[in-house]
């Protein structure tokens, strides 16, 4: 009798120990089918939201993820008279053809040295502009200035490559100053030396994307606190250390968000500039990936080698993003994902 009731007297401790087991299981499954409902009331309630983002959505299908079908004619010896299922399969041919090509090589060494050098300058610029613009106190004169220095960004190619040609020609504007001031004896034709296309080009970049860039900054600038900077005023900072300590820090992971996705553009700085700047004494300087698909793939109907440059340029720009990424992930900074 006495173990009976003891035994009784245990059983109310079990089914506690199990239900507890069991409730929070339970508990976790109501939570998700809750949280799950949540998330589609939300979404029902953003709809104009939806509905602005739709358009955005269709282009990115059309012309992003659809084209990536074409990526089969890489493995074809692609004919445009015949359909894709009529096609000759030739595996990895173009892409040993394309590592094989000595102009490859020369291509991508132009491309990563220009790319590098924008990285560098067009970064460094549009940080340093912003900076300068955040400092202004003189509201008419900063908005007047933030609009001119928008500006460029809108001027074609075609029109920037003809102006900057004009001023660095024999006769132009740079020639007449350096030889004014004495610095020259005669004038420099700039743009038939092929060491100076790199930077002529990086220049132009710069002086047309700088004040483009720096809108982001001044985004992220204006998200900093105010009460950091009274503080650094109490203690006696000046303007600049204010900038250095305070500023950049603040802005630091977005920073290193867009200089991850610029890096992972590194190839993609496309041909406009290097093809309206450039010309026959400078093309071995000037010759980039996209101008080199252009010419020795489409514009010699390589249709199918041209598409495993494209495929190559997508790869190598993942796998940059990627690793940028992780290190910015494992030094605890901003990261794209």
């Amino acid at each position: 009798m006495n173990q009976t009731s003891s035994n009784a007297s245990n059983m109310p401790e079990a089914s506690t120990i199990i239900e507890s087991q069991v409730k929070p299981a339970t508990q976790k499954k109501k939570y998700s089918k809750q949280n799950g409902k949540g998330f589609w009331k939300r979404l029902s309630t953003q709809k104009m939201l939806l509905l602005m983002a739709l358009p955005f959505v269709i282009w990115l299908i059309i012309f992003k993820y659809i084209p990536v079908a074409g990526w089969t004619m890489a493995f074809q010896d692609y004919k445009p008279q015949f359909s894709v299922w009529e096609q000759d399969w030739v595996g990895w041919k173009h892409f040993k053809d394309l590592f094989n090509e000595p102009m490859f090589y020369r291509a991508l060494e132009n491309t990563l040295g220009m790319g590098i050098l924008g990285l560098v300058f067009g970064t460094g610029s549009a940080i340093f502009f912003a900076l300068l613009l955040n400092e202004m106190r003189f509201m008419a004169l900063k908005k007047w200035t933030q609009t001119i220095s928008y500006l460029p960004h809108f001027v074609s190619w075609v029109i920037v490559a003809n102006i900057v040609i004009t001023m660095l020609s024999p006769e132009g504007v740079i020639n007449n100053i350096l030889t004014g001031i004495g610095l020259i004896d005669s004038p420099i034709n700039f743009m038939a030396n092929p060491d100076m296309f790199w930077g002529i080009v990086t220049a132009a970049d710069v002086w047309k994307e700088t004040g483009w860039n720096a809108i982001i900054y001044l985004a992220a600038m204006a998200g900093v606190d105010p009460q950091l900077y009274e503080a650094a005023k109490v203690d006696g900072a000046s303007r600049w250390r204010q900038m250095w300590h305070i500023t950049l820090p603040s802005i630091r992971s977005v920073i290193i968000v867009l200089l991850i996705l610029n890096i992972g553009n590194l190839i993609n700085i496309g041909f406009e500039k290097q093809m309206l700047l450039g010309n026959n004494i400078v093309m071995e300087k000037a010759l980039v990936i996209d101008l080199y698909a252009l010419d020795y793939g489409i514009g010699m109907f390589r249709y199918s080698f041209g598409t495993a440059i494209g495929i190559f340029k997508s790869v190598i720009s993942v796998i940059l993003i990627l690793i940028c990424n992780g290190i910015a992930k494992r030094i605890g900074e901003g990261r794209v994902f």
